[in-house]
């Protein structure tokens, strides 16, 4: 099973909305072939392992599959992994994490089980569902998983006058990794400010994500201030929704925007922005900016993991000071510390909600 997890993180940002998922097949003992699921739309984890054994001239017959998660029971963008499985004659599957999907959830262990394949479940489970973190996550809560990524001066400043340009002060390699958090996420959202001030293209530039489309670029934009010539507006490389608290007076959006009105006391509650978009299938959230919207997600206890970066240098008029003592109030709790470019970086959990 640590094969077939290692072979599911070669997935890498291409499978989305798919989870990253790995297979082996295995007799006597020794790996005969190797699947995992490369890309969305793309041969699931066993019928790239069944495929490999086939172009091997190696017989699957009475072997034993290794899977990471439920093999699917169901006909999407590829046919049953089930039937696969019994149509490679595999005697035993040993299955890391059930599916929890209501399109699945038991029905391919049950499938298999009654077609006479020896099934068994929960080999490295922990693993397996930390792998597959924010599909298991969407499915249990309906909502996207949410991570929390901000960056700060020497003296912990996010932000500088509003009268002296903006810029990046971070390095190249925090910048790599930044992009690698929104390729790994499925929707960027930001408050209007970050827009009027930045005007950033909130796109994936390096990470390969394959065939997927870019992750959906949200702005929180109450009282309907988005200039119309800003980057999330004009340059159409993404889907770009609004979120309002009043009608918006306009006569016609670029084909790749999209307005909602989510309102309650002329507030937008971040739970039901979360709301919205799980129902839209968004699996995995990254909240950009600014600090004000970072500060409401973290007091309403909607952030679940977290990445500081904090830079050696001052920004000139630096201001709107963060620190780790919001992530801690918010009951995040330091996992991981490194060095990147000069840069401090840290990352945070959520261990349990308040």
């Amino acid at each position: 099973m640590r094969i077939a997890l290692d072979l599911g993180s070669r997935g890498g940002f291409r499978v989305m909305p798919n989870p990253r998922v790995g297979c082996v097949l295995v007799r006597d003992g020794e790996v005969i072939a190797e699947g995992w699921h490369d890309h969305i739309g793309g041969l699931h984890a066993e019928q790239m392992a069944i495929a490999d054994a086939e172009s091997r001239g190696v017989e699957t017959q009475g072997s034993t599959a290794y899977v990471t998660l439920e093999p699917c029971n169901h006909f999407g963008r590829t046919p049953p992994c089930t039937e696969a499985l019994l149509w490679a004659g595999i005697e035993r599957v040993v299955i890391g994490a059930l599916d929890p999907n209501p399109t699945v959830r038991g029905d391919g262990a049950n499938s298999l089980i009654e077609n006479g394949v020896s099934v068994s479940t929960g080999s490295l489970e922990d693993e397996c569902i930390e792998q597959m973190g924010p599909f298991m996550h969407w499915c249990d809560k309906r909502r996207p998983m949410v991570l929390l990524k901000a960056a700060t001066d020497c003296n912990g400043n996010t932000d500088c006058d509003s009268s002296i340009e903006s810029s990046r002060f971070t390095s190249a390699e925090s910048l790599r990794l930044a992009h690698d958090l929104r390729a790994d996420s499925m929707a960027i959202l930001v408050g209007i400010n970050t827009v009027i001030r930045d005007d950033p293209s909130l796109t994936v530039r390096g990470p390969d994500i394959g065939p997927r489309e870019q992750p959906l670029r949200v702005i929180i934009d109450p009282k309907c201030r988005i200039p119309e010539d800003c980057k999330v507006m004009s340059d159409g490389e993404a889907s770009t929704l609004l979120v309002h608290a009043i009608e918006p007076d306009i006569d016609v959006d670029p084909s790749h925007v999209e307005r909602i009105i989510l309102a309650e006391d002329g507030e937008i509650p971040v739970s039901r922005i979360l709301d919205m978009l799980g129902d839209r299938g968004i699996q995995s959230l990254l909240v950009e900016g600014g600090s004000d919207t970072w500060i409401r997600f973290l007091n309403e206890g909607e952030v679940d993991f977290a990445q500081m970066c904090k830079s050696p240098l001052e920004l000139e008029g630096g201001r709107l000071p963060f620190n780790e003592e919001l992530l801690v109030e918010s009951g995040l709790v330091k996992f991981e510390e490194f060095e990147s470019g000069g840069d401090a970086i840290t990352r945070w959990r959520r261990i349990s909600k308040q």
